[in-house]
């Protein structure tokens, strides 16, 4: 039996087995899956449980992970044998690249899926927004923001542009720099750095800005390169230092705090319309459980990584109020240059 036949006749043991269902669809952005054989009858509607497939790009312990758990554990509490909930906690384990699980999910290879805001910006731009630094202070004010008008016009924007529905926002949440080379205290220190960032213009201009030497990559690149010391520095939130490994190749860690991610839950549009409507309001219910659980766990995350950097020789270099405020004045001239790439409300929702 060939993958795209294991697709279409559902023969799906488990988590362990999805390998078939993901190399369903073609290997490309925007693939589709078809209809095998010579048969010229129409595809019938599943007269079966409803099946939720949940994606991400981490192991099955993360806060992430657990949390799409979470939201399956409930919804089978709720409907029972009605749906049938499937999990790839990690696509990278499969052989995509993060950035896949975008049209994994819009394709409807898979139902849901995660990934931070940043990979969303080529279509559409207004996400930048949420990519320039130091534009919260505080992680209260970060997810006041996200729950607010804020969070609801960039919901609104994606929707828009992609075929998505979004029901909640994962925190990604502040980023820290890491590297391999020196301590990294004020933006000179920075200077011929290559770094590796996310998918983002705004991104990439930052750390010009900084002195650096940005370069996007997906992330599947970006670790083999680490370990292969072929690129100097990147940037996360230390849970994703450690979950990925780099913190056994960088030794110094200096909280930056520089951008403050969140990753959107978004939904295959067509998959989660066809639901009834009682599945599709236990789903939103679930999904903001979820990100009040996920928040709580990723503070705890970060904590226990910092501990996990220090255990294996990394040095966590924390700034003073003046060295913070050095890299702060670095990239006021972005926060100029963006007044004529957005919407004047957009950036006031952010204080700018």
């Amino acid at each position: 039996m060939n993958r795209r036949d294991f697709l279409m006749t559902g023969a799906i043991a488990g988590g362990a087995s999805l390998g078939g269902v993901m190399a369903a669809a073609q290997n490309k952005p925007g693939g589709k899956t078809t209809q095998t054989g010579t048969g010229n009858t129409k595809p019938q509607r599943p007269t079966g449980p409803i099946r939720i497939i949940m994606g991400g790009y981490g192991p099955p312990n993360t806060g992430f992970s657990l949390a799409l758990k979470r939201m399956g554990d409930q919804l089978k509490g709720k409907f029972g044998n009605a749906i049938e909930v499937k999990y790839v906690y990690n696509i990278m384990d499969l052989g995509y690249k993060g950035e896949d699980i975008l049209w994994l999910v819009e394709s409807g290879v898979l139902t849901l899926g995660y990934q931070s805001s940043s990979y969303m910006t080529d279509r559409v731009p207004e996400l930048g927004v949420a990519d320039l630094p130091f534009i919260f202070a505080t992680q209260t004010q970060a997810r006041a923001a996200m729950d607010g008008e804020f969070g609801k016009v960039l919901t609104a924007r994606i929707e828009e542009k992609m075929d998505y529905r979004i029901l909640g926002y994962f925190e990604n949440g502040f980023r820290q720099i890491s590297n391999r080379l020196r301590p990294v205290r004020v933006p000179a220190d920075l200077k011929g750095m290559t770094i590796r960032v996310l998918p983002s213009k705004i991104q990439a201009r930052t750390f010009e800005l900084l002195g650096a030497k940005p370069m996007i990559m997906d992330l599947t690149e970006a670790i083999a390169r680490v370990k292969a010391g072929t690129i100097d520095a990147q940037e996360n939130p230390f849970a994703n230092t450690v979950t990925y490994g780099v913190h056994k190749y960088h030794r110094y860690h200096t909280v930056s705090n520089h951008f403050y991610l969140s990753r959107p839950i978004f939904f295959h549009r067509a998959s989660f319309e066809g639901w009834p409507k009682e599945l599709q309001a236990a789903m939103a219910q679930a999904v903001r459980e979820a990100v009040v659980w996920q928040r709580d766990s990723h503070v705890k995350e970060e904590e226990n990584a910092a501990v996990v950097i220090k255990q294996a020789g990394g040095e966590i270099i924390e700034l003073t109020p003046q060295q913070h405020g050095a890299f702060v004045d670095a990239v006021k001239p972005l926060h100029r240059e963006v007044r004529s790439m957005y919407d004047p409300k957009l950036l006031a929702l952010v204080g700018l």
